[in-house]
């Protein structure tokens, strides 16, 4: 999938031109409009590793450094989870290396999951032993795709800037995994919102390492009109959900059918699923 158009430098990094990958493709195009809604998911999966209690970041803190017998066998899970959304937004995923057994995980993912486009964006390069990325993964041909690298004091935070139409009218998804920091995530949130200009239907998702208020209250995203889809349902730890990082943020024009925190404690973090329609534009 080509992108449209060359896209500028900017001050905390460059956003370059970006391609989609094509597994195959789809034997009919998928239509969203009246009727169809479309069906967003965003999943930190911990490089298909499962943690279950605090200790086991302890014990199994190996896993995030060599391959493990269970890992693919978590991946086939996640893929039959993913089958059921249109546009994935996937953190955390390992681009192939050593402790993945050399599996680009967002291909392997999009193969098994059937989606025909997919996208890895590398954060952290570590050769061999690390390829830490985010990943999308969609049924719909992007009209165009941007590679943001994030500012902020540690680098390796990055956004997925897609943009689709569907039924007359322009999305904008911008995928991302933001850093611990409240400083660095300000940063990039500020950075994020200089990409939302003139955004008809805006939809943020991700993992963003803190609670909604602090999102959209005390934070550069403060006066932007999006609202959160869920309202601060819990996502993290998985096996006892207490706090609200992984969020999907929609501007005003798009209609919620239905949206979840969804019960799929494989990853320590729980998944957010989303079913939208756009208002029709305005002519």
């Amino acid at each position: 999938m080509e992108s449209v158009k060359p896209f500028a430098r900017r001050f905390h990094g460059i956003s370059h031109r970006a391609q989609c990958q094509r597994v195959w493709q789809p034997q009919s195009p998928v239509s969203y409009g009246e009727g169809t809604p479309l069906r967003l998911l965003s999943f930190n999966v911990q490089v298909g590793n499962r943690t279950e209690r605090y200790h086991h970041y302890l014990t199994r803190c190996w896993q995030h450094l060599l391959p493990h017998r269970h890992r693919l066998d978590s991946l086939q899970q996640i893929a039959g989870l993913l089958r059921q959304y249109d546009l994935v937004a996937l953190q955390e995923v390992d681009g192939g290396s050593l402790r993945s057994g050399y599996i680009n995980q967002i291909e392997y993912l999009a193969q098994q999951g059937a989606f025909p486009y997919w996208y890895q964006q590398l954060n952290r390069n570590m050769g061999r032993f690390a390829q830490h990325s985010n990943g999308l993964l969609s049924r719909l041909p992007p009209e165009s795709l941007e590679d943001h690298k994030l500012p902020g004091l540690i680098p390796g935070r990055g956004a997925i800037v897609s943009r689709y139409q569907i039924d007359g009218s322009q999305l904008l998804v911008i995928m991302l995994h933001l850093s611990l920091s409240r400083r660095s995530r300000n940063q990039q949130l500020s950075y994020i919102r200089s990409l939302m200009r003139d955004a008809t239907h805006t939809v943020l998702m991700g993992d963003m390492n803190t609670q909604v208020a602090a999102l959209l209250e005390r934070s550069p995203l403060e006066g932007s009109g999006l609202i959160a889809a869920h309202s601060g349902v819990p996502t993290f730890p998985s096996w006892r959900p207490t706090r609200a990082l992984d969020h999907i943020l929609i501007s005003p024009g798009i209609r919620v059918d239905k949206v979840d925190v969804l019960d799929f404690p494989l990853s320590d973090h729980l998944p957010v699923g989303l079913e939208l329609r756009l208002a029709p534009p305005v002519h």
